[in-house]
């Protein structure tokens, strides 16, 4: 049997919590296989490629979610090209086609007919430590929301239960704790986030918890061909509506990026607005421009995030008259 090494054969990736679908794509046919969303699926995964005599491939999913990423470093590990795209390309992608089933399987089809149409840049797993940090700051964030849940719950719970949440609440305040120091310290270990994250510390408005969310997210800082590339991945590029001479709405954030990112950027852009130079004197023309508020706070959450990739880029700490005259 001849072994296959052409690049050009597909894989689609359509990932879920337990179980992921795939839809190969070889000659021209599609072949479906489901696997479970477990170590032991995709080691089955690859040797069902293997028993395909498939040694090449280029395997593409959405950047949806956490539950890709293990399953993307288990085919990068074993030699297969792969490609994590933003979710807004494939669904574009299935508009193109008309598409009208919207199920597992055919969404893998769809993604596999995607890679092979458009071929998207190759995914390059980042370092240990910035996945481990990852993980360390998804985690705190995990934390901190069951927190808020169980406060909420105390406001309502009887007394028979009272007891109970108020003792989670303690266990969550130690972990909460425990973890961000964990943060810390993995951060002063590894010489290059401490560099990254005394760069960051210059910026105003920018504090503790925002460098360690920046930090695990864009530590890699070349991943990103601009400062808008950036800001389109972190969901606060802007969005305009305009149509002919009728249709005129307000430019609004794209939302098309990370909610979890978005959410991070927002109190500290609050804070920057007071605090930040830049942000202060670009609030008040927009103030008076007739600007939104909330439009001001979108824009200084882009402008924060425009500050961050300059200071990685370029190596160097915040300086405000320069921002100024690059602005």
């Amino acid at each position: 049997m001849t072994r296959t090494h052409e690049t050009d054969v597909v894989i689609g990736i359509d990932v879920s919590k337990n179980k992921f679908d795939l839809a190969l794509l070889r000659n021209g046919k599609l072949r479906h296989k489901s696997f479970p969303n477990t170590a032991a699926g995709h080691a089955a995964l690859i040797d069902w490629l293997k028993a395909q005599d498939i040694v090449a491939a280029h395997a593409c999913m959405e950047s949806t979610n956490v539950y890709g990423e293990a399953l993307a470093e288990c085919l990068h590990d074993h030699g297969y090209a792969v490609s994590i795209v933003n979710p807004a390309r494939i669904k574009g992608f299935a508009q193109s086609e008309l598409s009208r089933t919207k199920t597992d399987k055919a969404d893998a089809g769809v993604i596999a007919r995607f890679c092979a149409a458009l071929k998207p840049a190759p995914w390059t797993p980042e370092p240990v430590e910035i996945r481990e940090l990852r993980a360390l700051v998804r985690r705190l964030d995990a934390l901190m929301d069951m927190r808020q849940q169980e406060i909420n719950r105390l406001h309502v719970a009887p007394a028979v239960v009272a007891e109970t949440v108020k003792a989670h609440i303690d266990f969550l305040d130690r972990s909460i704790r425990e973890t961000k120091q964990r943060i810390r310290d993995h951060i002063d270990n590894h010489p290059d986030l401490k560099h990254k994250k005394d760069l960051l510390a210059t910026i105003p408005g920018i504090g503790e918890a925002t460098i360690a969310v920046a930090l695990s997210e864009f530590a890699n800082i070349e991943r990103f061909r601009s400062a808008k590339c950036l800001a389109a991945f972190a969901g606060v590029a802007p969005r305009e509506r305009q149509s002919g001479s009728s249709v005129r709405g307000r430019t609004a954030l794209s939302k098309m990026g990370r909610g979890k990112l978005r959410k991070a950027f927002f109190m500290p852009a609050l804070v920057a607005l007071r605090y930040n130079p830049l942000l202060k004197a670009m609030k008040e023309r927009m103030l008076a421009a007739g600007k939104a508020k909330m439009a001001i706070v979108g824009a200084a959450m882009r402008k924060l995030v425009h500050l961050i990739y300059g200071v990685l880029k370029s190596g160097k700490p915040f300086n405000a008259n320069y921002a100024t005259a690059q602005a």
